[in-house]
């Protein structure tokens, strides 16, 4: 690599690079460390129009081998730098409300322009296939990565090859460190998230390999939508400095996320994909929406919220695997809470009359007791809990029909400092979980079903009280 020296009449001395091969300073994986791919700088640039530059003017006769070396690296350093300070003063709020009207198409351009190389589309294997179209649409390079969880359906697996073919491109896979994966299945064994929540293999198999990926990045693509998760996803922009992970110059704000569907609709997305006749997930036609990992994705029924068939044993709070993180909102009280058009939903909820409220030593109280002179139907509820939210109503209802009919009906609040107790000693898996205590029996019953209308918790009130 050749360094031509120019010595000029002033004091001042200047290092100006024929080229730097782009194969020695550019590496196209994600999670690699990347550089400019030509260095020039001149006596003008080494002033930086002000800003501040820890470059200096060589001494000429000192100049050896290593001293070029040693001074080159620390102008390929400097223009990183350089770059990094341009990212930092950008206001990404002022640019996300100046495309809130843009069309994924324009948003997606507009990304790609920017950061070129220093940014990839994140794909699920599930209508996140749109946003490889709309990256095609631009007509500009484009690089796509996704999470090899290991967990995944066959189907997935499939589209991810047709979906090589059919665009002319290499997907980037991340997988788990498989010292990890081996302890966690080791330790707790293959489906031990159905017990202690989704959050830990997660982790493991998704959240830190994205960590790494995102790393060798300065921004990335996803397919993220309002409409997607109203408790969580509900005010998203269509760009934003990332509040969770950094990308490659590393520290808070190096790294920026574009949602470019952030605005769109489900449906127009599907209307989309089928009117540019793309490859998609064959699980879509069997009822899935929203397709993560096999154990933890099943098909949602008409109706549902397609956010229901993910993690559907837990809470509504934890629809969330831990790559959007930054989704969830933090309550007064210090709890994750679901935020719904601004406003932290911490309304206390079922408020008839005939519902009795337990607290921590009433419901204790209550499961010592071994022959009871009424029977009691208990939810374990999180008011904030949009699941349980929607159950208000039939609840409510239930108490009213069932007053002075020889059942009590009670809520106890389970989230919070309660939640741990709730786990171990009320069998709570998922919010709104159901318990039926019978007259006499020690040992509560759980209500198995998610159908929670009067007339179904009635039917199974009078086969078990």
């Amino acid at each position: 690599m050749a360094l031509a020296i120019n010595v000029s009449s002033s004091s001042s001395s200047v290092i100006s690079s024929s080229s730097f091969p782009s194969s020695e300073l550019k590496a196209p994986q994600i999670g690699s460390l990347r550089l400019t791919d030509r260095i020039n700088v001149s006596a003008a640039s080494l002033s930086m129009s002000g800003k501040r530059s820890s470059v200096k003017p060589l001494n000429v006769q000192s100049l050896t081998k290593e001293s070029i070396v040693s001074q080159s690296a620390s102008m390929v350093a400097s223009e990183v730098t350089e770059k990094l300070d341009v990212v930092e003063v950008e206001d990404f709020e002022e640019l996300a409300k100046s495309l809130e009207d843009a069309s994924p198409l324009e948003i997606m351009d507009k990304a790609l322009e920017k950061f070129g190389d220093d940014i990839a589309i994140a794909f699920s294997g599930a209508e996140d296939v749109a946003l490889i179209e709309y990256a095609h649409l631009t007509g500009r390079p484009f690089r796509v990565f996704s999470l090899d969880t290991g967990r995944l359906n066959p189907e997935t697996y499939r589209l991810f090859d047709t979906v090589e073919k059919h665009y002319g491109i290499r997907i980037e896979y991340m997988f788990p460190d498989a010292v990890e994966v081996q302890a966690l299945v080791r330790n707790k064994g293959l489906f031990s998230f159905y017990e202690d929540g989704h959050q830990e293999c997660c982790r493991i198999r998704k959240v830190r390999p994205l960590r790494r990926a995102l790393k060798g990045l300065r921004a990335w693509i996803t397919g993220q939508r309002k409409d997607q998760s109203p408790g969580t996803r509900s005010e998203i922009p269509v760009v934003q400095v990332d509040p969770v992970f950094e990308g490659l110059d590393g520290g808070a704000g190096s790294l920026v996320k574009w949602n470019p569907v952030a605005n769109v609709e489900g449906n127009d997305v599907w209307n989309f994909l089928r009117t540019m006749d793309v490859p998609v997930n064959t699980l879509h036609a069997a009822g899935y929406v929203s397709i993560g990992c096999e154990p933890c994705t099943r098909a949602v029924l008409p109706g549902q919220h397609e956010r229901e068939g993910r993690w559907w044993w837990e809470d509504a709070k934890a629809k969330e695997c831990g790559l959007h993180k930054g989704n969830i909102k933090e309550s007064s009280n210090g709890n994750a809470a679901a935020s719904v058009n601004g406003t932290s939903t911490v309304a206390d909820i079922f408020k008839s009359e005939n519902v009795v409220s337990l607290s921590r030593q009433g419901i204790e109280n209550l499961m010592k007791l071994e022959n009871r002179k009424e029977a009691w139907i208990v939810v374990l509820y999180a008011p904030w809990c949009p699941f349980c939210q929607a159950m208000e109503a039939s609840f409510d209802e239930l108490a009213d029909k069932l007053g002075g009919n020889g059942v009590k009906v009670a809520k106890f609040r389970a989230d919070g400092d309660q939640k741990e107790f709730a786990k171990k000693e009320l069998q709570l898996g998922s919010f709104p979980t159901i318990l039926v205590f019978p007259k006499n029996s020690s040992r509560p019953i759980k209500y198995p079903s998610e159908k929670r209308d009067v007339d179904s918790l009635t039917s199974f009130l009078n086969l078990v009280r």
